[in-house]
């Protein structure tokens, strides 16, 4: 059973970056997409970024867009997610989800998630 940990969360000032980490343990992330995605208490968990194992080639949703980069480090099977210019509003937990099939924008295409990383942007 693939059981993913993000980690890297923390309390950041506005403006600030943060590099949040997919890993799991005994496994590599190489074949599997992963997405990240966000949740603040009373909303749906929302999509930010995938990337795919076939192509690598990342897409991103609108919240996503400009500041936050997702890429993969194949030799450690693990990813990353870089955010920068960080705002207030982007204070939610983050998740890293994986699946065997494509990317998808939505929660209830990836078969397998972490428990979260608290981001706190704050000043």
């Amino acid at each position: 059973q693939l059981q993913l940990v993000e980690s890297g969360g923390g309390l950041v000032q506005p403006g600030g970056s943060l590099r949040l980490s997919c890993a799991a343990s005994g496994f590599s992330l190489n074949n599997y997409a992963i997405g990240w995605f966000r949740q603040v208490p009373g909303k749906e968990r929302e999509g930010l970024t995938c990337i795919s194992e076939y192509d690598g080639v990342p897409i991103y949703g609108d919240s996503g867009m400009t500041r936050f980069i997702i890429h993969r480090d194949a030799a450690k099977g693990t990813v990353y997610l870089e955010m920068n210019s960080l705002k207030p509003e982007d204070t939610a937990v983050y998740y890293c989800g994986a699946s065997r099939d494509f990317c998808s924008a939505y929660a209830h295409g990836y078969k397998y998630w972490g428990p979260g990383t608290q981001v706190t942007v704050s000043s």
